[in-house]
């Protein structure tokens, strides 16, 4: 089963530069959007062959998540047990053998002024996904707006603090895996060095100054169905770049 994921940071202009042409090239059985930045009736969706679902924010032009999915679920569930669905911000899909759960998660933004509410999100997400794991194996994707360690960001001493790399944002990530999780990427790729984010200022992209955090992550045990775990960094339409995920199911 081949899954992908991609902050798209605006769906409607990704779309204008080849978002769909994409889709069709890698043909996953799966893909998990984030930022979508619209709501529901700005633009048909609609694409042959898969089931589409939706998670808009009550703000327009903000947040936002989407799943396409050629396997209709067994189940649809929006938001953490009924929150966090004034920003669009979670799509959970059941499926025979798995639960995925698309996420973006909040920015802690300049200065960590939001970074309560982003700890709060990070305490919510760990226990329902604990709790799904109790009833079948968890596949957690999405742009989790963190860099775990140095190796996933290119000026590490220079964030430092900053939103995004911050101890209590890095910090809630390995608490995450250390409760019964492990992070693809970097189970496969020990010591790889790239990126999935770059920002717009600066040429930061073509010099690859840039931050990995946008992720798949399963729980213990599943790790031994992952073919593979990859960033499609050649793929431009976002500031973000496609991570993508192979499994054994």
């Amino acid at each position: 089963m081949k899954l992908i994921s991609w902050n798209v940071n605006g769906l409607r202009a990704c779309i204008t530069k080849g978002f769909y042409d994409f889709m069709e090239r890698e043909n996953p059985d799966i893909i998990c959007i984030q930022e979508t930045k619209m709501q529901e009736g700005q633009a048909n969706l609609e694409r042959a062959g898969y089931n589409l679902y939706m998670s808009s924010a009550e703000k327009k032009g903000y947040s936002g998540t989407l799943c396409y999915s050629k396997i209709e679920p067994k189940s649809v569930t929006y938001g953490i047990n009924g929150r966090y669905n004034d920003e669009g911000r979670v799509i959970t899909l059941e499926f025979d053998n798995f639960f995925l759960v698309n996420a973006y998660v909040p920015n802690a933004q300049d200065g960590l002024k939001r970074i309560d509410y982003r700890v709060v999100f990070e305490d919510d997400m760990r226990e329902y996904l604990l709790c799904l794991s109790k009833i079948k194996p968890v596949v957690y994707t999405g742009d989790l707006n963190v860099a775990r360690c140095e190796l996933d960001i290119k000026n590490a001493k220079a964030n430092e603090g900053n939103a995004g790399y911050s101890n209590e944002e890095r910090g809630k990530m390995e608490e995450l895996l250390n409760s019964g999780f492990v992070d693809t990427f970097r189970y496969l790729y020990p010591t790889k060095v790239e990126y999935s984010w770059w920002s717009y200022r600066f040429n930061a992209r073509a010099n690859n100054a840039g931050w990995r955090i946008d992720y798949f992550i399963v729980s213990k045990g599943f790790e031994k169905n992952v073919v593979d775990s990859k960033i499609y960094t050649d793929v431009l339409g976002s500031d973000h770049a496609p991570v993508g995920l192979e499994i054994n199911i």
